[in-house]
């Protein structure tokens, strides 16, 4: 169909019907924001002065944000540490109406932490506080008890996998076989640990550098593309492969070797931090309420080009969208 104003707007109604499952590594970011005007005399590097500072859900809890900022409900299962950041975190959610019955506080693993220091909207340096042990038994029990009492409510899965602990084989294999089982659509963003262990899922949505490293191939030309898609494909027999190329937009594989490549929206990007976050948020949503998958990437590549524009882990609302609709349709 033609993605015009009304019909977006559809979308966006039936979206906010939607209820969407976001399993991955929840995290804290912390920005400390301000102006850069000298050097330390004590060592070769710039003296930022601290202007502001804020703190915002960050990882899979990003994933959450954009699905509440579109109008749908998420559920989110994580894992938090029994410390000052999981507070912090969980307070988010509350402030948001959205449930943090399905994370999991545990003593042995502390919260995620990104610190990010930005001056003149560029970010000089990131500080991660982290520990990335796998989940225990007992969080593992209480994860799959949650989402087997849930499943029946919710039209997507996303995992959302950062590395840190949350998202072990045993963890992905049982999500996987749940949305099988149940018919239900469920995407991935994937890291490296783990890259080949998201099989038959719907969409794997790998950035080019996780595509080339993993697969140990280097994408240098438009026809490279379609070579490493169709290897992911071979490996993980998903519906749909998205790979996102940064400000190249993304390129879309399906089963049928069909092929797309999307264009980026966005003019001026101050911070691409979470911009994975939305594409994949939208992308879900987007299948849930009857979009074909070329229809979900371009609207969730004018969202990406939405929050680039915006410093931070940000979200986009269907105004935004549909004003980056009308903007570039009008160039």
């Amino acid at each position: 169909m033609q993605l015009d104003e009304i019909k977006l707007n559809e979308i966006f109604n039936k979206i906010q019907t939607k209820k969407i499952l976001v399993v991955g590594d929840l995290m804290l970011d912390h920005y400390i924001i301000g102006d850069v005007e000298r050097i330390s005399p004590e060592a070769p590097v710039q003296v930022v002065k601290v202007e502001n500072e804020k703190f915002g859900p960050g990882g899979a809890a990003n994933v959450a944000q954009n699905i509440k900022a579109l109008g749908a409900e998420p559920l989110i299962i994580g894992m938090v540490g029994e410390d000052e950041n999981g507070s912090k975190l969980k307070q988010m959610f509350i402030e948001n109406h959205i449930s943090d019955e399905g994370i999991v506080a545990s003593c042995n693993h502390p919260t995620t932490q990104k610190t990010r220091v930005i001056a003149r909207s560029q970010q000089l340096v990131r500080i991660d506080f982290e520990k990335d042990d796998e989940l225990d038994s007992e969080g593992y029990k209480k994860i799959k008890a949650y989402a087997e009492k849930k499943i029946e409510e919710i039209d997507g899965i996303i995992l959302q996998d950062y590395n840190k602990g949350l998202l072990s084989k045993k963890l992905i294999h049982f999500f996987t076989s749940l949305a099988k089982e149940h018919d239900i659509p469920i995407g991935v963003d994937p890291k490296a640990k783990n890259f080949f262990e998201y099989k038959d899922v719907t969409v794997f949505k790998p950035n080019k550098l996780e595509a080339e490293k993993n697969l140990q191939f280097d994408i240098e030309h438009d026809d490279d593309l379609q070579v490493v898609a169709q290897k992911l494909m071979d490996k993980l027999h998903c519906s749909y492969i998205v790979i996102t190329l940064g400000s190249k937009g993304m390129f879309i594989y399906d089963d049928q070797k069909r092929n797309w490549l999307i264009p980026t929206f966005s003019q001026e990007v101050y911070d691409v931090s979470g911009a994975g976050d939305t594409v994949i948020s939208t992308l879900m949503l987007g299948l849930s309420a009857g979009c074909d998958i070329k229809e979900a990437s371009i609207i969730a590549n004018h969202a990406a080009g939405v929050v680039c524009g915006k410093v931070g882990a940000a979200t986009a609302s269907p105004a935004e969208i549909l004003a980056s609709f009308k903007k570039w349709n009008n160039t």
